[in-house]
């Protein structure tokens, strides 16, 4: 059960609402985010709503059965829309395509690639700078000194952006530079770094794990709601399966279910998704079609000189391409 409550909240009243459900045996945990304030409560019991519906400071009350609570669309029936500023808007009916290298490489890769987005009339970059990377000894990124340029070539274009932080330690320093969050696949159930991302009020993209069910994503947002932040969007990238002639197995099955279980934006990884540049655009259009609520893909001027992820890197000229087909499956399926 969800309870949400007024801000201005008493603490008389607050009192009176918890004694109420300790009567019917149920435990209320109280989660405050950006957006509001809830009680999460957990317990068997039945019992006729309406008493709690009715009591002062109660604003809702929802029944919620499943363990994620707050990303449930049981409780929340619209859609949620993530806002980062300057008119660049994500979910709740609007469509966001995000571009951008695997790895922050140099000045000149970032502003090449950010003009690219620019006359494509796209408005968020993504790109690395900490890398987890396979190997130890392969680029594993340009670190804060990058972050910091990517940043700065990122603002004079006018184009926000999104990086993967790897570590608690790291989530301090680049607050400033960062307009969402990622969490990559390795990172989908670090509980501690997700619990420590709720408490910042930044956007989170939150990656399902290689080998993770949909219902472990969901709890992972869970815990990122749960701590505070209720800007949060889902991602599936694909996973882990016996078929060796791709990267991943791309679940566009997961797009739709997600759409049915959450409230959340969900966005589409096709460059991890499928693994290589030729098939790129045709799961990008794939899940736009599924309705994905966003794109997020990996464009390099020069893919075959990328150094990483080169095989699953569209040029600019095929990213054009790419950008016009979908832009045009959503306008013909009306969901623009």
């Amino acid at each position: 059960m969800i309870i949400q409550i007024e801000n201005t909240l008493s603490a008389e009243q607050k009192e009176n609402i918890l004694s109420q459900l300790a009567l019917i045996a149920y435990k209320a945990t109280e989660v405050q985010t950006q957006k509001g304030r809830y009680l999460v409560c957990i317990g068997k019991k039945e019992f006729d709503i309406r008493l709690i519906g009715s009591l002062k400071g109660v604003l809702d009350v929802h029944r919620v059965s499943e363990s994620y609570k707050l990303v449930s669309r049981k409780w929340k029936v619209g859609e949620s829309g993530i806002d980062l500023g300057d008119g660049v808007k994500i979910g709740d009916g609007r469509f966001a395509l995000m571009a951008g290298p695997c790895s922050i490489e140099s000045e000149e890769q970032v502003r090449k690639v950010a003009e690219h987005l620019v006359a494509n009339n796209i408005r968020i970059m993504r790109g690395g700078v900490y890398k987890p990377r396979s190997s130890p000894y392969a680029f594993r990124g340009m670190g804060m000194e990058g972050l910091k340029m990517f940043h700065r070539v990122c603002r004079e274009h006018g184009i926000k952006l999104i990086t993967e932080v790897m570590e608690l330690s790291q989530i301090a320093e680049m607050t400033d530079y960062v307009d969402v969050f990622q969490v990559g696949a390795r990172n989908s159930q670090n509980f501690n770094l997700l619990d420590e991302l709720g408490r910042v009020d930044k956007p989170v993209l939150i990656k399902r794990g290689m080998s993770g069910t949909i219902d472990e994503l969901l709890q992972s947002a869970e815990y990122i709601f749960s701590a505070g932040n209720e800007r949060l969007m889902l991602c599936e990238r694909g996973i882990r399966s016996y078929e060796t002639a791709y990267r991943n197995t791309f679940d566009i099955n997961a797009i739709a279910v997600l759409k049915e279980k959450t409230h959340l934006p969900v966005i589409a990884d096709p460059s991890h998704g499928i693994g290589l540049r030729e098939h790129v655009p045709a799961i990008a259009l794939a899940a736009a079609a599924a309705g994905a609520d966003g794109v997020i893909y990996e464009v390099h001027e020069k893919p075959e000189e990328a150094l990483s992820d080169a095989q699953q890197t569209l040029n600019f000229a095929e990213s054009e391409l790419m950008i016009r087909k979908v832009r045009l499956l959503r306008d013909a399926v009306g969901l623009m």
